[in-house]
């Protein structure tokens, strides 16, 4: 199956009559297969909304989403979510959170344990296999759990601020892994984040979305050869393009917060 992922017109509504909320209008993206994508914006310009429509965890109200042209109706194998929180369970060992999926799955014991070695290895979770998460910083909780994904090794990954509540080191180190992992896998990549930084030094190309409702306000290609220097130049410049057009729609959010209309 491909990997690439179309939006056509997605649209999405909570409530209705006078409490409806316009979280989505007429989004319209054709993705790639292996493309990184981030999805930048200010809270409240429904980021996370269209992701979780992409997860299949919530229907659109109009518009349609396709996967490799199936339609996207329900979550899916084909497509992993990692979350800001983690999401591990604290009973499991690091090994056992990793190996969950694959017992999921059905797949014999000793099929799977050559994949939750290799992943534990790729991701530097060798040395804390048989921790449990409340033995583990959140930098290395956050490893367990894109390792978690790994392990199902699906053609789509979906990371909702996965490194939003980290330090600065421990996010460049993170980040700097996740892209190994894609440039060897080349996965498709949907990636929410309010930084700008992290948007430019991640993405191959970022979606830039307005204030409630979101709406695709720019559409950038980033051109920057890998590995990104966050002191060039290039850079820089692009930083402070995006920066304008966030701040153009953060500041409608907080004309909205200021007048009791703001929606995260």
């Amino acid at each position: 199956m491909s990997a690439e992922i179309v939006l056509a017109h997605a649209s999405k509504v909570f409530g209705s009559g006078d409490a409806a909320v316009p979280a989505l209008d007429d989004i319209n993206a054709v993705v790639p297969e292996g493309q990184f994508l981030c999805l930048l914006g200010p809270s409240g310009c429904g980021k996370s909304t269209l992701l979780n429509a992409i997860a299949g965890f919530m229907p659109l109200s109009e518009g349609r989403i396709t996967l490799g042209g199936a339609p996207v109706e329900a979550p899916g194998p084909e497509r992993g979510m990692v979350f800001q929180e983690y999401a591990l369970f604290p009973w499991m060992s690091v090994e056992d959170n990793v190996r969950f999926g694959l017992d999921i799955k059905g797949l014999p014991r000793a099929e799977a344990t050559p994949i939750v070695d290799r992943i534990i290895a790729t991701l530097g979770l060798a040395d804390f296999r048989k921790r449990y998460p409340k033995d583990l910083s959140g930098g290395m909780r956050q490893r367990v759990a894109i390792a978690r994904i790994l392990a199902l090794d699906p053609p789509v990954m979906l990371m909702d601020e996965p490194f939003g509540a980290l330090d600065a080191l421990t996010r460049r180190t993170l980040q700097d892994e996740l892209l190994r992992i894609w440039a060897t896998s080349r996965k498709t990549i949907i990636f929410v984040t309010h930084s700008i930084e992290e948007a430019i030094y991640l993405a191959d190309r970022i979606l830039v979305m307005t204030y409630r409702p979101g709406r695709l306000k720019r559409d950038f290609m980033v051109e920057i050869p890998r590995p990104r220097d966050t002191a060039s130049g290039e850079f820089n410049a692009l930083k402070r393009e995006l920066a304008t057009l966030v701040m153009e729609e953060q500041q409608r959010f907080t004309n909205a917060e200021l007048h009791g209309t703001a929606v995260d």
